[in-house]
């Protein structure tokens, strides 16, 4: 299968590293942003065609599909050129930076008939899916789950420390891995939803730190903490407090409430979620069925935030 990637920075590259896994793909052209960044990507990657142009990209012979690793302004466009060309589309979180354009991609999704995907990677960290399965099994109900997402991010610059042309933001981004983790692990929207932010950062416009609370149907609580100052271990930490037993997801790992390794052997064909989506993509495509994490499955976690917006706002 012939593939089309969009991104050439931080998040493009984790694409690139677990496509190189993946049996029967062939990345056909990059399409990046910065000339330079993306043909030194492309020539590193042995990919035989780069533009800055994704209609350009997308009309490579034989391309049935792209990945959107670009910023999150530009994802809704994006995927919509991507359905409109009759390819299915994996985009990076989140599918879009309100509601309005959300809801707008699953119509599109609904009209083209193609796979489209969002990759909410949490749901594939074998982390995550340990505990899914024990849920799903009746062996475990979470009772709450503590999460913090922190980064040190006073200047605009992205994963790598590099500088980014757009700018980042707590809720839209950051905060949906961890509302979208939470409904998916209790089965349903939340029920009640409440949000504190901080004073906006002079430059950047946005606020650096937030507080957010959410309650499922089931009575299960999430508590999430957001930060873009604090000087430490970047990253988000997920500790799931259950009926039976604690359990600490730190992306691919997981811990129990006193840091022994709880034994993943067996979960998936891998340990990395961002290659298990792609995975998930791929099959979803070739068995011509709805992939978990699809534009409409996101939808619930882009009603929320933007009902966790409207609080902020409030």
């Amino acid at each position: 299968m012939k593939i089309c990637v969009a991104g050439e920075g931080a998040f493009g590259n984790k694409h690139l590293d677990a496509l190189a896994r993946i049996e029967g793909i062939e990345v056909a052209t990059l399409c990046g942003g910065v000339p330079e960044a993306t043909r030194a990507v492309a020539l590193e990657r042995g990919i035989p065609h780069s533009t800055l142009d994704l209609e350009e990209a997308l009309a490579v012979p034989g391309v049935e599909a792209a990945i959107l690793a670009t910023p999150t302004p530009i994802h809704a466009a994006q995927a919509t050129t991507v359905m409109r060309a009759g390819k299915h589309v994996l985009v990076e979180i989140p599918m879009a930076d309100n509601l309005a354009d959300a809801e707008a991609l699953v119509r599109v999704q609904r009209e083209t008939g193609v796979v489209a995907m969002v990759n909410h990677v949490r749901r594939f960290n074998p982390s995550h899916q340990w505990v899914h399965d024990r849920i799903a099994a009746g062996e475990l109900t979470i009772q709450q789950m503590d999460v913090q997402t922190f980064f040190f991010r006073r200047t605009n610059t992205n994963a790598k420390g590099e500088p980014r042309s757009w700018t980042d933001h707590l809720l839209w981004h950051h905060a949906c891995h961890t509302v979208d983790l939470f409904e998916y692990q209790t089965g349903g929207p939340a029920t009640a939803v409440t949000a504190l932010q901080g004073p906006p950062h002079p430059e950047l416009g946005i606020a650096m730190d937030m507080a957010i609370g959410l309650k499922a149907a089931s009575g299960a609580v999430c508590t999430l903490s957001l930060s873009f100052n604090n000087d430490g271990p970047f990253g988000t930490f997920f500790r799931y407090i259950c009926d039976r037993g604690t359990y600490v997801a730190s992306y691919d790992d997981l811990f129990d409430g006193h840091g022994e390794p709880v034994d993943l052997t067996g979960v998936a064909v891998s340990t990395d979620g961002i290659e298990l989506a792609g995975r998930e993509f791929f099959a979803a495509i070739r068995e011509g069925r709805e992939p978990n994490s699809s534009l409409a499955q996101g939808l619930c976690a882009m009603r929320t935030l933007d009902r966790l917006e409207r609080a902020l706002d409030g």
